[in-house]
């Protein structure tokens, strides 16, 4: 090989380490591999910045806006509602878990779907008096399978089809394609996750349990009428700073003033809640001024509009992962108090202040109102849902949203037009009609996602204008004795490896290169290799970090990193027999 392709192999060699073992975001990773090639010559601007026009980048960020859309207007939770009801028993709640979001995962990314599920699916378990965690981690893996369906199912059956009509104008595929294969693996995988997963699925509690007593982890005193604090600030009574407790709010007078500053003035009868350890009630038993609270109802439990209680699960990107939640300043930059941690299940013990956190820690927040849309989109933390409030309402427009997704299925189906300008008509309708604002399509775009795929076509073209991808497909081929069918398993197993660790966009785009080029020095069609791609790079059931819903449900669920190998070990097992046994029929080599 020549310098720049052994160039090219040691960046990409670096990257994948990079992003599996590093707190780094993958978008800068790879835009740091993409400026490091383009220094040392191996790939020019115009290649480094390929990725940026590529119609695959375009059609998912118009796919966003649509997917916005129908979450803004309740579009998703109204079959939410329709679809869950009172199911007699856990196996007819499994089904009428997993079916809809399967369905919905076809023609919607599954991200935002399981997002909004969640919350409903909490409350659902709880009605139905089933462990949460029976239901969370099948509400990610059905959305996974559906998203085999179609191109619209993830961002990375689009990007991956958009490399194939560049490269292959004459392949490229039809939205539903694809569904020859994705629709026997969704149906397979769905019948096991119903049948036999659920009964490998663990029977914790998840965050329910661990927050369902406020008693255990907060602490309420009253200010003395006569005592020395009355018309002390809180910085003043010495209550900024305690060692093993926060100051979350106060009630007066039928209101609470949350997220309490160090300016707060105190006044007589005031109730000072305070998140933390019971050994800090000993703390507080010390300060003149203050008495236990006489009254018998928690103010927590009660609800004033003031104060909202939502649970967020953090995500790895989270600026305040490795840091105490005391030195991060966490409620200074959020706005919100920490009551309370909740990580694999447990409630985390201890000096609340001292508690390092976690990818997939689950928060119990105490914030004021516009936390909630101030932060939905944050790329510190996957999920956020309200604790104490009700769903939003069903928007009249929510009919309008599915009508103008739907007809870009249809546009795209019939090849009326491209699925990039059914993508851009249907985003501009959304828009024009009111369905979604221009900061929610704004909120709605995944920066870090569109920045990865943009910067891992600049990987893929280094592979493969400098030689790389051609060598290490030579490679290959010596490893499969040149036989078609042992490339198709071996680029299976690399992608579904690769995409347990990393995300599955790069992936994805950066063995596209490779692939292809190991099936032209094969001399056979490239399509069932590209379509081994497609599916492999979706095919993530055994780790939580591997795919972002595995992620979202982690904390929420309860779950522990053996739950996902033993229920989704024999799941990967299942699909790659299913995909591997499919695509040769219907794409010959």
């Amino acid at each position: 090989m020549s310098l720049d392709a052994w160039l090219a192999v040691a960046v990409v060699v670096a990257v994948f380490p990079m992003m599996a073992l590093t707190r780094i975001g993958t978008d800068m990773i790879l835009l740091g591999a993409v400026v490091v090639l383009m220094t040392f010559g191996v790939i020019g601007p115009d290649q480094a910045l390929a990725g940026f026009s590529s119609s695959g980048l375009f059609t998912v960020a118009f796919m966003y806006v649509l997917v916005a859309s129908i979450r803004e207007t309740g579009g998703i939770d109204l079959i939410i509602r329709h679809g869950l009801g009172r199911p007699g028993s856990e196996a007819a709640a499994q089904w009428r878990l997993l079916v809809p979001v399967a369905t919905m995962s076809g023609f919607l990314n599954n991200t935002p779907v399981v997002a909004t599920y969640i919350p409903a699916v909490l409350g659902w378990s709880r009605r139905i008096r089933q462990p949460a965690s029976r239901f969370l981690m099948p509400l990610s893996f059905a959305s996974i399978l559906g998203g085999t369906v179609s191109l619209l199912g993830t961002s990375t059956n689009l990007v991956v089809n958009g490399l194939l009509g560049e490269r292959y104008p004459e392949l490229s595929l039809g939205l539903f394609d694809i569904a020859w294969v994705g629709v026997p693996m969704a149906v397979v995988g769905v019948i096991y996750l119903a049948l036999v997963g659920r009964h490998l699925l663990p029977r914790g509690g998840g965050t329910a349990q661990a927050f369902e007593n406020p008693r255990e982890f907060t602490i309420e005193m009253e200010v003395d009428p006569e005592g020395p604090l009355v018309d002390k600030s809180v910085e003043q009574a010495g209550l900024r700073h305690l060692e093993d407790l926060f100051l979350v709010e106060i009630e007066r007078g039928g209101n609470v003033v949350s997220v309490v500053g160090p300016g707060e003035m105190l006044k007589g009868n005031d109730r000072l809640v305070f998140a933390g350890t019971s050994a800090g009630a000993v703390e507080l038993q010390q300060i003149r001024g203050l008495m236990p609270s006489r009254q018998g109802e928690l103010s927590l439990e009660k609800d004033y509009k003031e104060r909202r209680l939502v649970e967020v699960v953090v995500s790895d990107q989270c600026q305040f992962v490795g840091q105490r939640i005391r030195e991060g300043h966490f409620r200074t930059l959020y706005g919100a108090a920490v009551l309370a941690v909740c990580r694999g299940g447990e409630r985390v013990a201890g000096n609340l202040g001292q508690i390092r956190l976690q990818p997939a820690d689950v928060l119990l927040l105490e914030a004021r109102p516009p936390f909630i849309e101030r932060h939905r989109q944050s790329r510190d933390f996957l999920l956020i849902s309200q604790v104490n409030g009700q769903a939003r309402p069903v928007h009249e427009k929510a009919w309008l949203a599915w009508s103008i997704l739907g007809g870009v299925v249809v546009l795209a189906t019939f090849g009326v037009m491209s699925m990039l300008n059914a993508a851009m008509l249907g985003a501009a309708l959304a828009v024009i009609t009111g369905c979604c604002s221009v900061g929610a399509a704004k909120r709605g775009m995944d920066t870090q996602v569109l920045l990865t795929i943009a910067a891992s076509f600049g990987l893929g073209a280094a592979l493969e204008s400098s030689g790389a991808a051609a060598a290490m497909a030579s490679s290959a081929l010596g490893l499969v004795d040149a036989s078609p069918w042992l490339l198709l398993v071996g680029v299976y197993v690399l992608v579904a490896l690769l995409t347990a660790l990393v995300t599955n966009n790069a992936a994805a785009v950066i063995t596209f290169p490779i692939v292809t080029a190991a099936a032209e020095n094969l001399g056979v069609s490239p399509m069932p290799y590209v379509i081994a791609v497609m599916f492999a790079a979706s095919a993530s059931f055994i780790t939580p970090i591997g795919y972002q819903t595995n992620l979202m449900v982690y904390g929420p669920g309860g779950y522990r990193f053996r739950d996902y190998l033993r229920v989704g070990g024999p799941l990967n097992l299942i699909t790659a027999a299913v995909a591997l046994g499919l695509i040769p029929q219907i794409w010959s080599f």
